[in-house]
């Protein structure tokens, strides 16, 4: 599918949903031409480029209740709640192994979007760019502020994709892409609220005013992507997948059940919408 776009947005352990959906387009051998995510949409799209269904449930499930994974005493110790190490280096490594050969022989063209520190603007990185390091990459996009440290790449310092561009539809046009298949970890109608500990971030964050200014505005980019989106969607121009009710799952959530309901109603909710998205697209061609 050629010049059609997916865009994933992040949303922590929300992402299961979009793991669902993801798992169901390759059962069905459903690939686009061009896949870009923040966060935890990143981390879902490399299992989705690399062609390993499931991958990404048995990660964000399986381990959830491991310390190496998340520990509340290790963000009081060492200033992380998630063990990065182990998930960028251990489990991709040595645990649940990430197919790097078909990731980077994929025909697919995915990019990643993070966060530059220093201006506060959206940085984007695509799959062979950084052919050496993608994972290093993924881990700065999905390095949550507050609760993990930031990564230094290339001489930058990166954070979470998700606090300069939430969900990356301008990129994706940008690049080509007229229309687009958006997944969103949020229901219809949600709003994001102004970030309140403002004086925190002066005291945690003092060398980046570009970070402060972006994590202080982030809540009116996304508020505004969203109202973009439902324009393009009226326009015919995106179709978008999010689920029908708010969810009981939070962006740190350690719940096995709620997870795997989760995980399970993207997969249903990617199969109840596959055939109305199967004419969508071939309205567009």
């Amino acid at each position: 599918m050629e010049n059609l776009g997916l865009v994933l947005e992040g949303g922590g352990m929300r992402g299961v949903y979009t793991a669902g959906i993801l798992d169901f387009f390759m059962d069905k051998d459903l690939y686009f031409s061009y896949v870009i995510g923040v966060s935890m949409g990143a981390c879902n799209a490399a299992s989705y480029v690399s062609k390993q269904r499931g991958r990404n449930k048995i990660i964000d499930i399986n381990y959830v209740n491991d310390k190496r994974y998340l520990s509340y005493r290790r963000l009081l110790l060492k200033k992380e709640l998630f063990g990065m190490d182990f998930i960028f280096e251990e489990i991709p490594n040595s645990l649940e192994i990430f197919d790097f050969d078909t990731f980077y022989n994929a025909k697919e063209r995915f990019v990643i979007g993070v966060t530059d520190c220093n201006s506060g603007k959206p940085l984007y990185f695509e799959k062979n760019q950084c052919k050496d390091n993608v994972l290093k990459v993924i881990r700065a996009s999905s390095s949550l502020p507050l609760l993990n440290s930031i990564v230094n790449y290339e001489n930058l310092q990166l954070l979470d994709g998700g606090i300069s561009d939430p969900i990356p539809i301008k990129k994706s046009i940008e690049d080509g892409n007229s229309k687009n298949v958006i997944i969103l970890t949020r229901n219809r109608g949600y709003i994001k609220k102004p970030f309140k500990l403002k004086l925190l971030l002066k005291f945690i964050y003092p060398k980046y005013k570009g970070l402060i200014n972006a994590l202080i505005n982030r809540y009116k980019i996304y508020n505004e992507t969203i109202k973009y989106i439902e324009k393009l969607e009226k326009e015919g121009k995106v179709f978008v997948i999010r689920p029908k009710e708010t969810l009981e799952v939070r962006r740190v959530e350690r719940d096995k059940k709620k997870l795997t309901c989760l995980y399970d109603q993207g997969y249903e909710e990617g199969k109840r919408c596959y055939d109305e998205l199967q004419n969508w697209m071939f309205k567009i061609k």
